[in-house]
């Protein structure tokens, strides 16, 4: 068994490079292990192609770090909060035995992310009740309640909970999301129709969200997450 410190569960491949990246970033370089498992495999976004995007979530991982990344391959823009699904994703959560979850934010411009973020948290919680079997190379899998489920904010703007300065890995983050060359402003893509998130402004809409979160704390970049869960820490010197 691979047990991660950080498992990411986000519904489309780039979503947690959207959200996220320079998160994971931070933590691979301070020892940790973090994994992208991703929902779907995005086949129905407007550019590209199931094999493309496979290959460009491939080289992003390459860049990140990750321990493991695969593809649940749950149908992309039809799946719906239901047992089937919630069965593959306790069956990821056991495999991997995660400290912390990172899933889509509440609500956001895609209905994707939002109903994966519930899917997500009812998972969590349902993969730790011992009368739910799963199974992982036909062995039985044990049970697994993660401590923590925070939500990463994506398009529209949502009041974060949490902060995380991510400037030193800023540079990185932006490597990993180009390394989806057919889904953001390429010019070697320029035959294919123009999307929202293939405007050359794009990246620096990105941008500018990270850099207001990272006013709050006085830090030029930050990531924002939100957690249904009241959080404590052990000292309130661990505050910033």
């Amino acid at each position: 068994m691979l047990k991660l410190d950080i498992l990411v569960l986000s519904v489309h491949p780039d979503d947690a490079e959207l959200g996220c990246a320079g998160t994971i970033l931070k933590h691979i370089a301070e020892g940790k292990k973090a994994g992208i498992v991703d929902l779907t495999q995005g086949e129905l976004g407007t550019r590209g192609s199931v094999e493309i995007r496979a290959a460009e979530a491939a080289e992003a991982a390459r860049i990140l770090g990750l321990s493991v990344r695969e593809n649940l391959a749950i149908p992309d823009g039809f799946f719906e909060n239901t047992k089937e699904y919630q069965l593959k994703v306790i069956a990821a959560i056991r495999k991997y035995q995660p400290e912390i979850i990172i899933t889509n934010a509440y609500h956001d411009r895609h209905p994707d992310h939002g109903r994966a973020n519930e899917l997500v948290e009812a998972s969590s919680f349902l993969a730790g009740l011992r009368k739910i079997e799963t199974f992982d190379n036909g062995q039985l899998q044990q049970i697994w309640r993660t401590p923590i489920v925070l939500h990463f904010i994506q398009d529209r703007y949502i009041k974060p909970d949490i902060l995380v300065d991510v400037t030193e890995y800023w540079d990185k983050k932006i490597e990993s999301i180009r390394a989806y060359g057919s889904q953001f402003y390429n010019p070697n893509w320029d035959n294919e129709p123009e999307t929202y998130i293939s405007s050359p402004n794009f990246i620096e809409v990105v941008e500018a969200r990270a850099r207001e979160f990272g006013k709050s704390i006085q830090v030029k970049y930050a990531e924002g997450f939100t957690s249904r869960k009241i959080l404590g820490v052990d000292s309130l010197f661990d505050l910033r």
